[in-house]
């Protein structure tokens, strides 16, 4: 049933609260931005009535057997570390967060908001919508203090960069990426209400709140992974980013500076290239193109270079093979694709787990869409652990101290948030 509702966004505020009272839930936003490949503007799964969980190993098996039994909407992660299932790889890194490395759900309730308009798939539509208009929005709570750290000084950041440069030198590989974890223990937070107010602060088109009982993703990203539309796959992979502008002008010339850098079209083409290899494995032959090489998208805290490459499905493929043959994204991991996650493991300090991973839906008609997890708060409420990391490219001609600052611009909506629970930085933190 369709509803009409009067005030958009109160509506949303309401709904995500209800459905923040579940034990499970899936929030889904495009904050309005509204691209070629968009199907509604936001989409809010609610409350379990089969689910599939899965470590990586036989993950992606469970995941089509749980498909072929559930054709409807099933919304759910994917975590970095299916890797481990795909390639002959092991993950051996601290994780204090302790997601699966895949959940998928079919919701009992599921609402999709296009406008203004609000279409409820329910047994009992009429309850829900009166449900979600009785919710009082709460008052955000006051915690204690959080001590942010980081898994790497600022030191110890470079001169690990300086060692991955030397695989690089050695022809190892020829792009990464170097990821790194800031986090915070015994952490008592609200979860809702530090995603809404990054989602307030940094509206872009993937956004998503998820709720897996004690775990929570709260997710401010710019990247689709993939998307099926149709017969046609649609993969659109970010490498780029630059700061916004004080002025018009000066968002204009930083744009403009953007585009026309050398290193970050380097950057960028090698993960295009990437990504058509990906997708050759899924794709009638001939069907890889890139429709749109360096585009520049401005958001509400970094400009960023986005490319978008497609493909006609091979016919006959289901969609959970579809993704399989193309994860982890290859903007999170570099090229050669093994070699770079081989690498990665052993530099980084964090197992990544939902970082790097993706989250999203697959529909009735089989279209489904997906995320890249960056720009994410994670959060354990079991054993009060918060945690968010981020990554830059590395390349032959990448500067060391550039890269720790570009981390930094990607970190800084949640840096933002956070900030009014801060207590001071340690000695070589933030």
């Amino acid at each position: 049933m369709i509803f009409q509702a009067a005030n958009i966004q109160l509506f949303k505020q309401q709904a995500m609260q209800w459905a923040a009272s579940f034990e499970v839930c899936c929030y889904l936003d495009s904050n309005h931005h509204t691209g070629a490949y968009a199907e509604f503007d936001a989409l809010i799964a609610v409350g379990v009535t089969n689910e599939v969980t899965a470590q990586a190993g036989e993950a992606f098996k469970a995941l089509a057997q749980f498909r072929q039994k559930y054709t409807g909407w099933i919304t759910g992660f994917l975590g970095y570390d299916l890797k481990n299932e795909l390639e002959q790889l092991t993950s051996q890194n601290s994780d204090n967060l302790q997601f699966p490395d895949l959940y998928f759900f079919v919701p009992k309730y599921l609402l999709i908001i296009r406008s203004n308009e609000v279409e409820i798939i329910a047994d009992n539509t009429q309850q829900v919508w009166e449900l979600i208009h009785q919710q009082n929005i709460a008052t955000p709570y006051h915690f204690p203090k959080l001590k942010l750290q980081s898994r790497f000084s600022k030191q110890e950041y470079i001169d690990t960069f300086d060692h991955i440069r030397q695989h690089i030198i050695r022809g190892d590989i020829y792009v990464t990426n170097f990821c790194q974890e800031f986090f915070a223990e015994e952490a008592f937070v609200d979860p809702l209400t530090i995603f809404q107010e990054l989602n307030r602060l940094s509206p872009t088109p993937f956004a998503s709140f998820f709720k897996y009982h004690q775990q929570y993703i709260l997710c401010a990203s710019p990247e689709r992974f993939m998307a099926k539309r149709g017969n046609k796959l649609i993969s659109q992979p970010i490498k780029g980013t630059a700061k916004r502008g004080r002025t018009i002008e000066e968002d204009e010339e930083i744009k403009l500076a953007l585009r026309s850098n050398t290193k970050e079209q380097q950057e960028n083409v090698m993960i295009v290239d990437l990504v058509r290899n990906d997708l050759t494995r899924s794709a009638e032959a001939g069907t890889v193109r890139t429709e749109e090489l360096f585009g520049i998208y401005s958001f509400e805290q970094v400009h960023q270079m986005i490319s978008t490459v497609t493909c006609q499905l091979q016919e006959g493929l289901s969609p959970v093979e579809a993704i399989r043959n193309t994860f982890p994204m290859g903007s999170m991991t570099g090229a050669p694709k093994l070699s770079a996650m081989q690498l990665m493991e052993h530099y980084e300090r964090t197992r990544r787990g939902v970082y790097s991973g993706a989250i999203g839906y697959i529909g009735p008609n089989d279209n489904f869409d997906f995320n890249v997890v960056i720009r994410t708060i994670l959060y354990n409420s079991a054993n009060q652990y918060l945690s968010f990391q981020v990554g830059s490219a590395i390349t032959f001609d990448a500067d060391a101290e550039q890269e720790y600052a570009e981390c930094l611009l990607k970190a800084q909506a949640i840096l933002q948030v956070l900030s009014p629970l801060l207590k001071p930085p340690r000695e070589g933190g933030l």
